[in-house]
């Protein structure tokens, strides 16, 4: 989904293209939170500090990106 398609499918009142907007908007989310604790990490930020920022706690960022190989 384009971003055109996914503003329009959060306007749809049709559920499926909803829902379907839904799923793409959480695929972008994970890509661009991906891509900023990556570089939070090459940029020398704690987990502590990726954490606060995203708020949620350090063992549970470093959970989900800690074995990525940075």
């Amino acid at each position: 989904m384009t971003s055109n398609e996914i503003t329009a499918g959060m306007g749809s009142e049709n559920p499926a293209i909803g829902l379907r907007a839904v799923g793409a908007l959480h695929r972008l989310a994970e890509q661009v939170e991906a891509m900023n604790v990556r570089l939070a990490r090459e940029r020398g930020w704690s987990w502590e500090q990726i954490g606060d920022a995203l708020g949620v706690s350090r063992q549970s960022v470093h959970a989900k990106y800690g074995k990525r190989g940075r």
